[in-house]
């Protein structure tokens, strides 16, 4: 496995002034932004489309600082029942496996999407409980007549340009947002569909992680490590489904904390063990949206913790068998 991280932590930063303190922390490979939810400041597929020699030079300025690039990342709602904020999102998305073809990357990271309620909807529509049987057929549409349809589109535009894997980030807001919805879109498009694993999503839920790589396997295409604090006081008096303001974490029912903040050491090391029980063994990305750190102290913690529970080299003979 190698230590990774988002860049988009350090966008007010330039590139080369971000590899350089990742270099410095002993980062291994960086997953980079392109557009959309993620901001392109440090990535603009339009403009590395346009010239072989920014490419060029880009690519040469990741090799510079020893680096790699794990994914190129592009979350978005490419479903957004307004149809403007829907082609923008799209095209970031094509532009970034247009992209990832030039630059010799196979995958690229992105959110499923949710569409409205119907085709004259204004706003997505998460449908997270089967009745009134309004909401399953709500669900039926937006699966049958969106959501499938678009990913075999997108899948084969994909397919056709070398990239193989669209790595899914279960995020609730969209339709993919857990084990069961990412492996039935992947049943319904193809393997091309797999998932960006973020267990501080899962965390929430009240998912166990180990079981979910276990469930998922070879679908598991990128790892974020980010976590989750839970307070089970807050949770014993409103439930997991909170829609406060990430800042107002004295009353919020869960909040995104740096790796070993929100879960210890055993934790941890159980999910690293399952990843490569399960065969993945590529990077483990840094996600920091920690409120309760900078910038600096969130990520540097973070990677001394995963320092201590990931396994960076390959499996030993088993000389004692």
């Amino acid at each position: 496995m190698k230590l990774g991280v988002f860049t988009t932590l350090l966008s007010n930063l330039s590139l080369e002034e971000a590899l350089k303190y990742f270099q410095s922390l002993g980062i291994q490979m960086v997953e980079i932004g392109c557009g959309n939810c993620p901001g392109n400041a440090h990535c603009d597929p339009e403009a590395l489309l346009e010239s072989e020699a920014k490419r060029a030079a880009f690519m040469d300025l990741i090799r510079k600082y020893g680096m790699e690039i794990s994914a190129l990342s592009c979350h978005g709602n490419p479903v957004h029942p307004n149809k403007e904020i829907a082609a923008q999102n799209d095209r970031v998305i094509r532009n970034t496996i247009l992209l990832a073809e030039k630059l010799g990357i196979h995958q690229i990271n992105t959110f499923s999407g949710c569409p409205g309620d119907h085709e004259g909807a204004k706003y997505p529509n998460w449908v997270t409980c089967p009745w009134p049987d309004d909401f399953t057929e709500i669900l039926t549409w937006q699966w049958e007549e969106v959501l499938i349809p678009y990913w075999k589109d997108l899948a084969a535009f994909s397919k056709e340009h070398g990239v193989n894997k669209i790595a899914l980030e279960l995020h609730p807001g969209f339709c993919v947002y857990n084990t069961h919805s990412l492996l039935k879109l992947r049943e319904a498009v193809g393997p091309e569909i797999g998932a960006n694993l973020d267990p501080s999503h899962l965390i929430w839920q009240g998912m166990d992680p180990v079981a979910v790589i276990k469930a998922l396997g070879d679908a598991i295409f990128h790892f974020h490590a980010k976590d989750t604090r839970i307070d089970k006081y807050n949770v014993a008096v409103d439930g997991v489904l909170d829609t406060r303001h990430y800042s107002d974490a004295a009353h919020r029912s869960w909040v995104f904390r740096s790796v070993g903040y929100g879960n210890d050491y055993l934790y941890w090391k159980d999910i690293i063990s399952a990843l490569r029980v399960a065969g993945y063994d590529y990077a483990i990305s840094i996600e920091h949206e920690d409120g309760l750190m900078s910038q600096n102290e969130g990520l540097s913690k973070a990677v001394s913790f995963l320092k201590q529970v990931l396994t960076f080299e390959g499996v030993a003979d088993m000389w004692w068998a």
